[in-house]
């Protein structure tokens, strides 16, 4: 059997134009609950109440606040309605609020409504006639232009019978929401239920729900698992977008959740501090928007304090547009294309609102144009075109599928087969099947040039090693290449041979040790270095002495140190392992009879000059055998380690 459709519809207006009557003559209820709310005779928090429509629609309806302090309340509330009722008041017309609730639905993108006009028994035909007037001009501009205007009295139900009809019209064009995007709802009220425990409510707005799920609840990121669920006041075991739904909460706190909270499936959304966003002022903003300018921030049901990063002037005018970094003082759940609402963070009122660009975003630099070109396209590029952006955007990293989801305002069905289409294509490349992570084609490219690049450099800089260690490699990549692409990359490049691997070095195929070795230099600057014994000659004084090039007999030096021939005590000094070892010996005999050695003793027992005893002395403590104790060496025991103060 198919489930009645089910819409949602929000009320808007000033205060005390009679709203939450209005409801009450719809539904029979009262949907001021609070004790403040009876005694003040105002609306304070979100209503919520239903009723089901001639056609058998469900309509459920959400009440908001409408005194200037609460506006924070009615944002909360729009979010997620599919259309709305503007409600003003025959007897007082077009007021402060009345502008600011329209100016929200505009920017929250609410695109379709009524203008029901109240308190008519309280006035005549004529002051009737004149607020219609004024509120035909009121809306003349806005999505409520060709609205219907019903005039109705919530005390002699006058019009009431009219209003149900037009609202079951309205409700008949609303198109119901996708239950197959990811499972998302922003909580508007979260209260302890006796014998039940925490519940949460919202609405809907993307995916289902079933009973016995684990969720999560975003920020914090506490898990629990839904016990209950209700769909106006009736228990289902499945709820789905659009409903208003009611959720039981079995093993989470009440006092660990709060409105602006989001309830998801785990490890589905990542929040976030940083957005990119295309942010409208209003023309009837008081003031412009300028650079790093502390605003409050509205999305779904939260509220928090952003600061707005200008990325291509240093202010927005009234009724001016652009794009805008935003840097938010608490983490939010947010998907690209939600729409958000921002007011004063003293003089509180709305100045404008906007889209979600891009949910996780890099820090950008301003008046950058590859920025801005970036930004036109996540503005108003097609679903292909995002995805292949983000793509790019994460770098040499890659990204995986499910990181795409909390990316693009898009099912996961649909991300699924975008990604299968450029796949195919040939314009990213699969870097891990399991979790189909991808890399851009192109950021693919640049890494392998880089890799060669790398090894070309290594070649010029040690031209007598064999070649360069893989793990010595990876490290001189981006960290973002892990070991799965970086095995990827050189499987390609082994199998199209543009690298070879021999003995687990990498090398570049025309790379040969033999064809820088053409005058025997190997050869001559190891016999250099055995005839100099513990005195041997440096880079510089061969150089000099043969007139060859000294960057090439640093090579020379280096490839003798990397097979095992010299040791290198320290920059530009190299022993021959056979003097050196026979040094070692003679120095660990003479500690072991004497017990301990000075510097001028030790250069006595060399008999050779200071430019070697300093260096070679340390080199020896550097390597553990000896220990420095004050102006003496001992040797150096597997137990020992310096005191403080010993060195």
């Amino acid at each position: 059997m198919k489930t009645a459709k089910q819409v949602i519809l929000g009320t808007a207006g000033h205060i005390d134009h009679g709203k939450t009557s209005l409801v009450k003559a719809l539904t029979g209820v009262d949907t001021d609950r609070l004790k403040e709310e009876k005694e003040r005779g105002i609306t304070i928090e979100l209503g919520f109440t239903f009723f089901d429509l001639p056609s058998g629609t469900r309509l459920g309806i959400v009440d908001v606040p409408g005194h200037e302090k609460f506006v924070k309340h009615m944002v909360a509330g729009v979010w997620g309605i599919d259309f709305v009722a503007l409600i003003i008041a025959a007897d007082e017309g077009v007021m402060p609020q009345t502008r600011e609730h329209l100016d929200i639905c505009t920017l929250l993108k609410v695109k379709k409504g009524l203008i029901v006009l109240t308190k008519t028994d309280l006035v005549d035909r004529e002051l009737l006639e004149m607020v219609t007037e004024d509120v035909v001009d009121t809306v003349k501009n806005s999505f409520l232009r060709d609205a219907p205007i019903v005039p109705v009295s919530s005390t002699t139900k006058e019009g009431i019978p009219e209003l149900i009809s037009i609202l079951d019209h309205l409700a008949h064009d609303v198109v119901e929401r996708p239950s197959e995007g990811l499972f998302r709802l922003p909580i508007d009220r979260v209260f302890v239920m006796k014998g039940f425990g925490t519940v949460v409510t919202g609405t809907l707005v993307s995916g289902s729900l079933a009973v016995g799920e684990t969720v999560e609840i975003l920020p914090p990121g506490i898990e629990g698992k839904v016990r209950n669920l209700q769909v106006y006041n009736r228990s289902v075991e499945k709820a789905v977008a659009g409903q208003r739904t009611a959720v039981n909460l079995q093993g989470v706190e009440t006092s660990a959740i709060e409105r602006g909270y989001v309830l998801v499936r785990p490890h589905t959304f990542t929040p976030t501090r940083l957005m990119d966003a295309y942010l409208e002022v209003l023309p009837s903003a008081q003031r412009p928007v300028k650079h790093r300018t502390i605003l409050r921030f509205h999305t779904g049901t939260t509220l928090t304090m952003a600061s707005v990063f200008l990325l291509d002037r240093d202010e927005l005018a009234p009724g001016e547009r652009g794009f805008v970094q935003l840097r938010l003082s608490e983490p939010v759940v947010a998907l690209p294309q939600d729409r958000f609402v921002i007011r004063g963070s003293s003089a509180i009122q709305t100045l404008g609102g906007g889209v979600v660009l891009d949910t996780h975003p890099a820090k950008h630099k301003r008046n950058v144009p590859t920025v801005m070109k970036d930004l036109e396209l996540l503005k108003d590029g097609s679903d292909e075109q995002l995805l292949s952006q983000h793509i790019v955007r994460s770098g040499m990293g890659g990204i995986a599928q499910e990181d795409l989801f909390d990316r693009l305002a898009l099912p996961p069905k649909a991300i699924q087969d975008l990604l299968r289409k450029i796949v195919e294509r040939g314009d990213v490349l699969v870097m891990d099947p399991e979790r189909m992570k991808v890399i851009d084609k192109g950021q693919y490219q640049h890494l392998k040039e880089r890799v060669l690049q790398q090894l070309k450099e290594f070649h010029q800089r040690s031209p007598m090693k064999s070649g360069l260690a893989k793990e010595e490699l990876r490290t001189k990549l981006p960290l973002e290449v892990d070991v799965r692409l970086f095995q990827i990359l050189l499987n390609g490049l082994i199998q199209s041979k543009e690298v070879v691997l021999e003995k687990d070095k990498l090398r570049l195929p025309g790379h040969e040790i033999s064809s820088v070795d053409e005058k025997g230099l190997v050869k001559r600057v190891e016999e250099a270095i055995v005839k100099g014994d513990l005195q041997p000659p440096s880079s510089r004084e061969l150089s000099e002495a043969w007139s060859e090039g000294e960057e090439g007999i640093r090579a020379v030096l280096e490839h003798l140190v990397h097979e095992g021939v010299l040791i290198k005590i320290k920059s530009g000094m190299y022993f021959h392992r056979i003097p050196f070892e026979r040094l070692k010996k003679e120095l660990i005999a003479y500690l072991k009879s004497h017990k301990e050695i000075t510097t001028p003793q030790f250069k006595e027992m060399t008999a050779v000059s200071r430019k070697y005893v300093i260096p070679l002395i340390e080199y020896f403590d550097q390597i553990k055998v000896t220990l420095r104790l004050g102006d003496k060496r001992i040797l150096r025991t597997v137990s020992q380690e310096p005191e403080k103060g010993d060195r």
